[in-house]
């Protein structure tokens, strides 16, 4: 017996064991809405989810080509619609995730209006964003299950018996579209008690793995600003504890922890690290500072000076109050704070880069992997990046060191049209196609997102129809442009009434009225066009 027949089985005892007051319950239209239901709360979301990133995890150890991606979504529908088009296209949401953008919460989904990536959005709308995004992919779940149900009367209707059990069986191997979301917290919104409470309410919402970054969490910037400041490692240390500490009070003992270093572009710290004794984190951190050494008789009035190996050392203050890190210091200072971060309760690490290089996230994971072997990175594969004009340097670099003839090409301009077709540009997109199999190949990647590429999609996708149908084309913008790819690709929501949960609602009244319930799909349904 199938596990959808199972649980008609079990309604069915229980609604005997209920008597006459439950006659009008049909146990297999509870057994539908248990299924359509799977996840009760966001906590049951994030156990689920954990375990699948642990066994990602786990999987991407003995074999760094199963790597994992994600893109970041701005609302519940993108991620809905993202993840109907994997099932659809690919067949398997397997190691494919959500990333929650903070540059994105902050941009799109704060009551002040857009702002830039610097933590003054509300805390909550980055919780509030996790719970909308589970809310669509439970909707998904709950649609795609419907429309096999509702072919599941339809084949006992016609006596087809063959047709029903090919339907059962797809029902009990129904894939969910709920996936592991790494959600950004930023610098955790304040204190360590701060970034504790609000990584709960992201728990409780269904977030399974957290990101946070070592950023003054006042002094915030998005990862490709400048004036980046960073802090002490205890100070960053005591962050992660507070959210392993949120997993473990909600019980979600697996949850995973990113941390990310801003490192490589913070010239800049808030607060000389406290030291205790030579050759501590401390010491280490306050080692990078960029200082003079001076005489007792040069100290003037408030200055900070640091005593090591028996030398008066100031360090470089600026008007700001901030002290700035020797120049040249960003990559050391990285391996330090991956290797004290996995050290300390993270799983997995974040380096942000200036650019998509290889060689370079290979260089620093390859030293941070003499301590830790098994250290792997989430990568940001960032749309502040100029993809085009990098990778073609990168090949114009090369060739240039080969001594192959690039004459014909100036290296500035690179990103010029007039190059598209050219040998160097056809391997500069080879490498962009192959990026992501070979960072995760030879640099450690486990996985790769994509921090904001549907809020360009949006923009891009809008000024596409925009620019036709307010000038000549009319309304055929629309029809060639949108809904005509829509009926040709199979855009599951050509038929918005019932993405949005029309046909679902119709099947309920029959569940609750029986024949006196009033539906909306009828024949006069303009969907009907549509099949």
């Amino acid at each position: 017996m199938s596990a959808y027949q199972n649980e008609i089985k079990a309604l069915a005892a229980l609604k005997e064991k209920n008597g006459s007051a439950w006659s009008a319950i049909n146990p297999e239209y509870a057994a539908r809405m248990r299924i359509q239901n799977r996840f009760k709360t966001g906590l049951d979301v994030a156990k689920y989810t954990a375990a699948i990133m642990r066994k990602d995890m786990a999987e991407y150890d003995a074999d760094s080509s199963v790597y994992t991606q994600s893109l970041g979504c701005w609302h519940g529908f993108i991620g809905q619609q993202k993840l109907i088009s994997i099932k659809k296209h690919l067949k398997t949401t397997d190691k494919k995730y959500l990333y929650l953008s903070g540059w994105m919460v902050a941009a799109l989904r704060s009551d002040f209006g857009p702002l830039p990536d610097q933590s003054m959005h509300e805390k909550t709308a980055v919780s509030s964003l996790i719970e909308e995004l589970y809310t669509f992919l439970r909707q998904a779940d709950a649609r795609e299950l419907d429309l096999l149900f509702s072919a599941l009367d339809d084949a006992r209707n016609a006596g087809d018996k063959a047709k029903e059990q090919e339907i059962l069986k797809q029902i009990d191997g129904f894939e969910t579209h709920v996936v592991p979301i790494i959600a950004d917290i930023d610098a955790g919104f304040g204190n360590a008690e701060a970034t504790y409470l609000l990584a709960r309410k992201m728990i409780e919402a269904g977030a399974c793995c957290i990101q946070i970054e070592n950023q003054v969490s006042d002094e915030k910037q998005c990862g490709h600003q400048d004036g980046k400041v960073t802090v002490p490692h205890e100070d960053f240390l005591a962050k992660i504890n507070a959210v392993r500490y949120a997993f473990l009070e909600l019980g979600v003992d697996d949850g995973v922890i990113v941390a990310r270093t801003d490192s490589l572009g913070a010239g800049l710290t808030k607060q000389i690290a406290v030291t205790r004794q030579e050759g501590d984190l401390g010491d280490k951190y306050n080692a990078f500072l960029d200082c003079e050494e001076i005489s007792p008789a040069e100290m003037k009035n408030g200055d900070v000076v640091l005593n090591r190996n028996g030398k008066l050392l100031r360090p470089k203050r600026l008007a700001s109050g901030l002290f700035q890190f020797r120049k040249g210091t960003g990559e050391d200072r990285c391996v330090l704070d991956c290797i004290t971060s996995l050290q300390n309760g993270a799983d997995l690490l974040w380096i942000e880069t200036e650019k998509p290089h290889i060689g370079q996230i290979k260089g620093m994971v390859d030293r941070i992997r003499e301590a830790i072997p098994n250290a792997k990175l989430v990568y940001n594969n960032s749309p502040s990046f100029n993809w085009t004009l990098n990778f073609r340097q990168q090949v114009f670099d090369t060739w240039a060191a080969e001594g192959k003839d690039v004459a014909k090409y100036d290296r500035a301009k690179l990103m010029s049209v007039e190059y598209d077709e050219t040998e160097l540009a056809l391997e500069a997109d080879a490498r962009i196609r192959t990026f992501q199999r070979d960072a995760a190949a030879q640099a450690g990647i486990f996985h790769h997102l994509i921090t904001l590429p549907t809020y360009h999609t949006a923009a891009l996708s809008t000024d596409n129809l925009a620019k036709g149908y307010f000038a000549e084309e009319g309304m055929l913008a629309y029809v060639k442009g949108v809904q005509r790819q829509e009926i040709r690709q199979s855009i599951a929501c050509v038929k918005h009434q019932n993405m949005a949960g029309s046909d679902i609602g119709d099947n309920h009244k029959e569940y609750f009225a029986g024949e006196a319930a009033l539906k909306a799909g009828g024949k006069d349904n303009t969907m009907n066009q549509f099949h």
